[in-house]
């Protein structure tokens, strides 16, 4: 897009601006790419989704959380992007096309920010599966899902991928509950990090086409005023070292192009100094038209995915790619298909809770409730509530459930698990104990005060 600035002076106040933030200059890089690789079918991203199965290798460790403080890092990027965009439009100056995306939806971008500082506290990441070791070792397994999600769908969400995609993953190797719930947060903060790549380059380019306009401004004056001391001009930038890539030189050739006789010699020396690079200057401007069309269709279609997370059922998502769900319907008595949402995801998250403290996978515990019901019906106890799986998730029979499954109770379960069995007695023990503990530090204050004991004898 063809920059042009009114007057040199805007150029050079502009430059100023994009120069001023050192602090941001770091992070305002081309290192980081976006999450863009090679775009896939649905077919391709069912396969995918299995090879990438194949490829994680879970750690038992905890490892440090650091999706909470890249979020934060991720906000401080895109508010400063968007603050330096708004100063440019200020300026009167175009912008690019996915530049006006940005600034245009930043309001649907901090929404989704807060959500994502809503729901991840910094334990909700540390309770998920790591992964051990490739790109993204030390972070949770559903999060780099999200983020080949994104990577191979530049940044476009829809329902029928998503789905093709877990199922692909989960023949291979099944996730947890709590991965299932994760995916909508992962996927934000995936989407998230990939508008804050884009916008850290689009910062570098709005860098870069400053600097040009401020050249091509020095080029046209001095073409006017003297153009022998032209040469000496593009001196001048030779020595400023310009960053000759292609948001910089496509604005300085539109510039300059088919204007004064004398400005084909600054043209021509960025030809020779492409030229060092085998590369001309068509070249370099169709890199970056090119490049401006992709960073557009990502911005674009990480804001559409955005507000799709928004939309989605997620409730009816994780039930439907639940396996523990899968097993549960199996409920011999036929009665837990006919229950609320809400005591179908109790049910879960009680198997979830024995899974944790157990050797065993979710699935082998529902599936092992479930052989509880069925053993129920064949014994013929004549006990109908006992052919529900729920008898042994919620009722009597949780303990057999527990004992069979060798769930590792903690100290406070069990405390929690005698309260609840023998309140009263509980309750008596903690007053009589209260009374003792009490009864013993008065006795001792008393005799170290060298008063005789009996002093003691009303109080008792």
């Amino acid at each position: 897009m063809n920059l042009i600035y009114k007057t040199a002076a805007d150029t050079v106040l502009l430059l100023k601006k994009l120069l001023s933030k050192r602090k941001h200059r770091k992070k305002y890089t081309r290192d980081e790419l976006p999450l863009r690789s090679e775009l896939f079918s649905s077919e391709q991203m069912k396969q995918h989704g299995k090879n990438l199965a194949g490829l994680h290798q879970l750690t038992g460790k905890k490892a440090t959380e650091r999706l909470l403080e890249r979020l934060h890092e991720n906000e401080e990027v895109l508010i400063e992007t968007t603050r330096q965009l708004t100063a440019v439009v200020k300026e009167n100056n175009p912008i690019a096309p996915a530049e006006e995306w940005l600034l245009d939806n930043f309001y649907l971008i901090e929404e989704n920010v807060r959500t994502s500082k809503r729901h991840l506290s910094r334990g909700f990441s540390r309770e998920l599966p790591w992964l051990a070791s490739g790109p993204s070792a030390g972070l949770p397994r559903v999060y780099d899902i999200a983020q080949d999600i994104i990577s191979h769908g530049d940044g476009r969400v829809d329902l029928e991928n998503l789905v093709s995609f877990v199922t692909a993953y989960q023949s291979v190797s099944c996730l947890k509950l709590g991965e299932l719930w994760a995916i909508p947060i992962m996927l934000r903060l995936a989407l998230i990090e990939n508008l804050r790549r884009i916008g850290t380059r689009i910062m570098a380019d709005v860098a870069d086409r400053a600097r040009a306009n401020y050249w091509a401004d020095q080029m046209v004056d001095v073409a006017a005023r003297d153009p022998k001391s032209l040469v000496l001009t593009i001196a001048d930038m030779a020595r400023s070292d310009p960053p000759l890539l292609t948001s910089f030189v496509a604005e300085f050739v539109r510039r300059l192009q088919g204007k004064s006789p004398a400005l084909a010699l600054p043209l021509s020396w960025i030809e020779q100094r492409l030229s060092e690079s085998h590369i001309t200057i068509e070249q370099m401007i169709q890199a970056g038209n090119q490049q401006l069309a992709a960073d557009q269709a990502s911005v674009s279609n990480s804001i559409g995915s955005l507000r799709f997370l928004t939309t989605m059922d997620w409730r009816e998502f994780v039930e439907t790619m639940s396996v523990v769900e899968k097993v549960l319907r199996e409920d011999p008595s036929d009665v837990y298909i006919r229950m609320d949402f809400a005591t179908r995801d109790h049910y879960r998250h009680v198997i979830e809770k024995i899974a944790k403290n157990s050797l065993l996978f979710e699935r082998d515990v529902a599936e092992l409730a479930i052989e509880m019901a069925r053993e129920a019906v064949s014994a013929k106890t004549g006990d109908e509530r006992m052919t529900h799986v729920g008898f042994y998730l919620i009722d009597k029979g949780l303990p057999e459930l527990e004992k069979r499954a060798r769930m590792r109770l903690s100290l406070s379960e069990i405390v929690k698990r005698m309260a609840g069995r023998v309140p009263l007695l509980l309750y008596l023990g903690g007053i009589i104990l209260i009374t003792l503990l009490l009864s013993g530090y008065l006795l001792i204050m008393v005799r170290e005060s060298g008063l005789p004991s009996w002093i003691m004898l009303p109080a008792a």
